[in-house]
Order: structure tokens, then C-alpha cells, then sequence
């Protein structure tokens, strides 16, 4: 397995690198041809459909992963593969190749057992999850309407690699306000300041915020003006909203809406909104999870929950009603950030938590 994980890391596939995406495509598919029927879709998404002991009754599994990175090509440099201090290191081994890798060893210990299993199992690793998935989205959604349960292999919580039963909903919001230019010194009245009407439209954004809730809305990027001797034109704002449920979503399009300028020479322009609806812990999310826990503790592992701020593809399932259990991937620490890494003695009891999941459903 390590040795896998090894291949994939340092396969380095960034999310704006179809080259590097495709070479990924190529080595994890060579990796699963003999016990899966691989397909692969526009955008380099693939869907690898498992071969494995048992009679099929219903419906199919979905296990969700991702081959895209955050990290540039030639990160191997200054943050090569290695084994170290009993951890794995490099860049995507965390977030999320190992996570690729422990599912296909699960369903390998599901073959060589003869373990039966009832549904088709279904493996869909998408190119595109770190900038959006604005391509894999209609893929994956169609995947779930045809699946019992979602499987989410991205990384557990921190160190205790606690699965993830409830996620934010995750958006970006845009602000445009336009005003009117002039001569700062000799026309000054004529002028309508866009990036003074943008500060009072910020503190008014910021306010949308209720932690109370789990509400965020945080301006994050701002530009404005041309030269200092110039009333600024326009102005504008890009916004990071988090929204833990279908309610916090509305509540955050209704405020959203109602923005409007303090300055009445000024236009307000608005667009965006959530690109990941919420992940919400039902009732078939609450099933899910028990039914890990139980499986864990026939392993002897404690096998804890908890909710995440950041989404996921998980979150585009959920959000259809279909029971999604996430952070089912490795367990580690410092994903996007130089010290990514993994416990190499949690890759034996996660793959084989996968597997008895998947023989249980």
C-alpha cells in the first residue's frame, strides 16, 4: 500500500494541469484494471466499477475521492515523498491519494475473503473537487440518485481521524459598486467614491455573520480605483460566505439581496452565492455513522464524529437526501500546508473499516 500511495504522490496532478491529471487517469486506472471496469469522462473524471464476490440485489455504493491537488507542479522538490518518524509525507498524500488507495485495497480484502457483498460498488475519482467541481458536479449528483449510501474519502479530523457527518455549505459571493469618476482636486463633488461606498457596504456584509450559528461571511479580496488623484469608478469585493444548513443558505440570499447603496449616485451589483450546499447530519447520515462505529469496534477502534467548516463532493450528495458519510480517507495532519502527512499505523484498520462498511451496506 505504501508503495502505491508512493506512485500516486508523486505523480503530481494539480487541478490546472490536464497533463498531469491525465497521467494520474492512466497510473490509478492501471492500478485497479484487474479487479475493476474503468471509465473515464470529459474533464478526466473516471468511475472505476468494482468485480467483487456476491450475489447484487439493489442499487449501488458510491465511494467518492478526488485526483487533483492544490499544489504546483515541481512541489516534489522542497516536499518529497518519504517515510518518516512513522508518518508518510509529500504533497496530496493526506488530502487525498492515500485515502484513493485505501478503497482499492479494501476491495481487494473483500476478494481475496470472498466477502459477499450485495450492491454495486462504485469508485468516482474527479479531477476537479479543489477548484469547485464545476465540471464533475453533474456527474457525481447523477452517480448518487442511483446510490444507497456515499462513501467520502476524504481525510478524518485531525489525529483521531474522526469522520465527518455534518459540513458546511461552502459559497463566494462578488460586489460590484459603481460610481462616477472625476478629478479628485478640481471636480471633486462630481465625483461618487466607489471604494467609500464599498467600505460601508463591507461593514454592513461582515455584519451578516452569526457565530452563534455557524454563520461566516468574510470579504476577503478587494479592488478599487485607478490612481490616488482620481475619484474611484468602481470598486470591488470577493466574499467568502459558510452556511451549516439549508436555512443559513436562504438567510444569507435574502441579505445578499437586500443590499443596496448607501450613496444613491452609486450602483450595487451582486452575483454568486453557494457552490456547496450544506452536508446537514440526517437521519440517514446518523444511520451511517452507527453503523461505522459498530464496525469499528468489532476492529477495537473508537470511531468518533465530528463537523467541518471546509466541503466537499460529499456536500453535492447530502444535499439530494442520499445517507453520506465523509472523512472515511486517511488520518493525518497538515493538508494544503507544507507539513501534509499521514500515520502510517492507521492505513491498516481505515482499509479495513472501508471494507467491512461496504460488505455491511
Amino acid at each position: 500500500m505504501i508503495s502505491c500511495i508512493q506512485g500516486l504522490v508523486e505523480c503530481e496532478s494539480p487541478s490546472d494541469d490536464p497533463a498531469g491529471i491525465d497521467k494520474f487517469v492512466k497510473l490509478f486506472s492501471g492500478m485497479v484494471s484487474d479487479i475493476a471496469r474503468v471509465r473515464t469522462y470529459p474533464g478526466r473524471h473516471m468511475r472505476c466499477e468494482f468485480q467483487l464476490p456476491g450475489k447484487r440485489q439493489q442499487g449501488q455504493i458510491l465511494a467518492l475521492g478526488h485526483s487533483d491537488t492544490v499544489w504546483p507542479l515541481g512541489t516534489l522538490k522542497p516536499m518529497p515523498f518519504r517515510l518518516s518518524r512513522g508518518r508518510l509525507w509529500g504533497p496530496g498524500v493526506l488530502d487525498m491519494k492515500a485515502g484513493l488507495v485505501f478503497f482499492v485495497f479494501a476491495m481487494r480484502i473483500l476478494r481475496e475473503f470472498e466477502v459477499p457483498v450485495r450492491r454495486k460498488v462504485i469508485l468516482q475519482v474527479n479531477s476537479d473537487e479543489e477548484v469547485g467541481s464545476p465540471t464533475s458536479r453533474l456527474l457525481t449528483e447523477e452517480a448518487a440518485r442511483k446510490s444507497a449510501a456515499v462513501l467520502v474519502l476524504e481525510p478524518g479530523t485531525g489525529l483521531d481521524g474522526k469522520l465527518k457527518t455534518a459540513r458546511k455549505g461552502v459559497g463566494d459571493y462578488q460586489i460590484t459598486v459603481r460610481g462616477r469618476a472625476a478629478h479628485a482636486g478640481l471636480d471633486f463633488e462630481k465625483g461618487a467614491n466607489a471604494v467609500v461606498e464599498m467600505a460601508r457596504q463591507i461593514e454592513r456584509i461582515a455584519a451578516f455573520t452569526r457565530l452563534k450559528q455557524g454563520i461566516t461571511v468574510s470579504p476577503g479580496v478587494i479592488q478599487g480605483g485607478t490612481r490616488s488623484n482620481v475619484v474611484p469608478a468602481e470598486c470591488h469585493v470577493e466574499v467568502d460566505v459558510r452556511a451549516p444548513s439549508a436555512a443559513a443558505q436562504r438567510y444569507l440570499e435574502r441579505q445578499f439581496a437586500s443590499l443596496k447603496p448607501f450613496d444613491k449616485r452609486c450602483a450595487v451589483e451582486v452575483s454568486g452565492g453557494l457552490n456547496r450546499p450544506p452536508l446537514e447530519r440526517s437521519a440517514g447520515v446518523r444511520r451511517l455513522f452507527q453503523t461505522a462505529r459498530m464496525l469499528g469496534e468489532e476492529l477495537g477502534v473508537t470511531v468518533q464524529e465530528s463537523s467541518s467548516g471546509g466541503g466537499s463532493d460529499g456536500n453535492f450528495t447530502a444535499a439530494l437526501g442520499v445517507p453520506t458519510l465523509d472523512g472515511l480517507g486517511a488520518i493525518g495532519e497538515g493538508a494544503h500546508a507544507p507539513h501534509e502527512s499521514i500515520l502510517v499505523n492507521r492505513i491498516a484498520d481505515r482499509t479495513a473499516l472501508l471494507a467491512k462498511l461496504v460488505a455491511a451496506l
